[in-house]
Order: structure tokens, then C-alpha cells, then sequence
């Protein structure tokens, strides 16, 4: 019997992550082949695929008007090689900018729509959640607060918890990863994770880099720190400063080891979104920071109707980590933030204690194996 073909649509890095692992528990069950849109990890993961999640990764409203043609040509072309294929089911993972249309397109076409990480109905466009009504058969989430949300709007949902709960595990000890990356164990280590998307560094990681300066200016003795900028896998050098123009800063590069750097930190300063969850996993202190452009940050204050900004925060109920967002994200205000916490003892346990709070309410692990089990019975 011919294995059954399914489309699996990831927007950004960190879905490329969570789909790769679900295609492969995926395959384990059914045996089915795979192809749709992803990054080097689906890839790695043996999806075929026939658009790289590079080609629509955006964030913001302004900022995505460029991209329009080229959206709309990648749903297209995933549409179009579903129904070429006889796709037995669709997997469509977070970014639902890009996911909306394809699932439009992939509903005349009959084929069923199963969705991961869903849009954050809970914090802007609260009448999306009648989109998904609509166009999807069955919604899979990632945090707790989800599952109510779209129950009560009658869409199908179950909640399996966070699939990052089985994959954040630092594998070195400080003075392990020290040694690698030519640090001082005995000298305190700020973590910067300013994104993974090329508009989001443009906006974030310049101001970074200043607030890193009037830090190592500031705090004493002189050289007591020392930065670690996580870059994203697979963006170019040329979007960072290169450290020998800043010779006040002493500040490796890395790409990957994430999970070791943020263990390894005593601080971290971490653009908005998956990041600030591998922090809270980890238990490292963070400062969260954003910035879009002033029109879409204009838009968006008409729109967003969820009371904090950063995951972290909206998964507790209440302030846990500093959000410096927009106008409040200035070189000056996030070096007064981190300064606190790496000098305020009972600062950094009572945030340690709130990401604790945090970790507890993920989930205990095996995200990623419930909804393969869910996905699979749709077939």
C-alpha cells in the first residue's frame, strides 16, 4: 500500500525545530512521506522541501508589505503540490500570515488542515479565532491558557503542552562552556539572543550592543564582563556588528549552543518570543526586549489587547521579567535592567522563582509525541 503524503508548513526557526521532530514521530506511526515548507532541520529531518521558510519570515505589518507577492506565491506552490499529490492531511506550524492563506487554498481543495501552535488570538485579532473555525480541523497548543480560548469559539483543540520542555537541556557546566568559547568562568556572563529574523535584529541588536557599552562601562572592577550574542543558525555575519568595532565590548559570537550559553549566564537580554521560553526553562534572569517599525508599532497599540508582551509574563498572570518594548526599549533602560539583576541577589531569586512557576505550568514533556498520536488519528 502506498505510504500517505503530508503536507507539514513551517514559517520561522523555531517552528522549523518543532516540525522536524513531528514529522519524524509522525513517520514512526504511519510511515508517511513528507514535503511542504521548512529550514534545515525539517530538511535534516527528511522533508522534502519546496520552499524555504526564509522566503516569508517577517515580523511586522509594514515590514510584511514587500513580502506580499512572495507570500502568495508560496501558497500557492504549496497548495498547488498537495493537490498534485493527493495530500492525505496538512500539518500547518505557527506563522498564520503565511498558514491562513495556505489553509484557505488547501479547504477547496478537501484536504484536511491540522494546526500547530496556533495564532495568538489571545493577544491581537480576537476574530481570527473564526478564521480558524473555519478553515482548520483541528487545533494542537502550547499553552495552558489556549485550549479554553478555542473551545469556546467551538474549534476542535487539545492542548499537549510545550514541545521545547523535552528539548531545552544544556549538555556543558559553566566552566565547560567557558573553556569552548574562551571566557572567564570566574568573570559574569550576559547572554544576548536579539532574534532570529533579519528585521528583528535590524531593529533590535544595534541598541543591544549600546546598552552591552554603557555596561561595561559602568559596572566594576573594569572587564568584570563579558557578552555572548547566540546568533540564529543560518543568517550572515554581515548583520551584526563585528566586536572589533566595538573595543569596549568583550563579546563572542556563537551560533547555536543556546542552551549552554543561557545556562551559563549569569543574565540574558532576549528578543520577545521563543527565546524568552528556552530562558525561563533554563531558569535564567532575562530582560525581554522588541521593536518594530513606528507604523506597525501604531497599528499594533489599536490592536493588541493582551496585558503583558512577552510569554513569559502572559504564562504567569502577572510581571515576572522586565518587557521593554518599543519606546521603552533604550540602550540606557536596558542596561539599568540588567545592571539590577546582576547586582541585586534577591532580584535575580525572586525572578528565578517566578520562572520556575513558569517551567511548571509547560507541561511535563512528550508535547511532540501527543500530537503526533492526535495528527496521526487524522489520517
Amino acid at each position: 500500500m502506498k505510504p500517505p503524503e503530508i503536507l507539514i508548513s513551517a514559517g520561522e526557526a523555531s517552528s522549523d525545530m518543532y516540525a522536524a521532530r513531528l514529522a519524524k514521530a509522525l513517520r514512526e506511526r504511519t510511515g508517511a512521506k513528507f514535503f511542504g515548507m521548512g529550514g534545515p532541520r525539517m530538511a535534516e529531518a527528511g522533508v522534502e522541501l519546496i520552499a524555504d521558510y526564509h522566503e516569508v519570515a517577517v515580523v511586522g505589518i509594514t515590514e510584511v508589505l514587500h513580502k506580499i507577492p512572495t507570500v502568495i506565491r508560496v501558497q500557492n506552490r504549496l497548495a498547488r503540490e498537495a493537490g498534485r499529490r493527493h495530500a492525505a492531511l496538512a500539518i500547518l506550524v505557527d506563522s498564520p500570515g503565511t498558514h491562513f492563506g495556505v489553509a484557505r487554498r488547501l479547504k477547496k481543495a478537501n484536504i484536511p488542515v491540522g494546526y500547530f501552535i496556533g495564532p495568538q488570538v489571545w493577544a491581537w485579532r480576537a476574530g481570527r479565532v473564526q478564521v480558524v473555525k473555519r478553515l482548520v480541523n483541528r487545533m494542537v497548543v502550547i499553552f495552558p491558557f489556549e485550549e479554553k480560548i478555542y473551545r469556546d469559539a467551538g474549534v476542535p483543540v487539545d492542548f499537549v503542552g510545550h514541545p521545547l520542555v523535552d528539548v531545552v537541556r544544556p549538555t556543558m557546566t559553566r566552566d565547560e562552556f567557558a573553556e569552548r568559547h574562551n571566557l572567564g568562568p570566574e568573570r559574569l556572563i550576559v547572554a544576548l539572543l536579539p532574534g532570529s529574523r533579519r528585521n528583528e535584529i535590524a531593529q533590535n541588536y544595534p541598541r543591544v550592543l549600546e546598552a552591552c557599552e554603557m555596561l561595561a562601562r559602568d559596572i566594576k572592577p573594569s572587564g568584570a564582563l563579558q557578552f555572548v550574542h547566540v546568533a540564529a543558525p543560518g543568517l550572515g555575519s554581515e548583520l551584526f556588528t563585528s566586536p572589533g568595532e566595538r573595543p569596549s565590548i568583550d563579546i563572542k559570537r556563537i551560533e547555536g549552543s543556546a542552551y549552554d550559553a543561557l545556562a551559563s549566564a549569569d543574565c540574558a537580554i532576549v528578543a520577545s518570543g521563543t527565546a524568552t521560553i528556552e530562558a525561563a526553562l533554563v531558569g535564567t534572569p532575562m530582560v525581554v526586549v522588541y521593536r518594530v517599525a513606528p507604523i506597525t508599532a501604531a497599528i499594533l497599540r489599536r490592536m493588541v489587547t493582551a496585558p503583558f508582551f512577552s510569554m513569559v509574563n502572559l504564562i504567569a498572570g502577572r510581571r515576572i521579567v522586565p518587557e521593554l518594548v518599543q519606546d521603552d526599549f533604550t540602550p540606557a533602560a536596558v542596561a539599568a535592567e540588567v545592571r539590577y539583576l546582576l547586582e541585586s541577589s534577591d532580584g535575580r531569586d525572586e525572578m528565578k522563582a517566578g520562572l520556575a512557576e513558569v517551567r511548571a505550568k509547560l507541561g511535563s514533556g512528550g508535547a511532540i509525541e501527543r500530537a503526533a498520536d492526535i495528527f496521526t488519528r487524522m489520517l
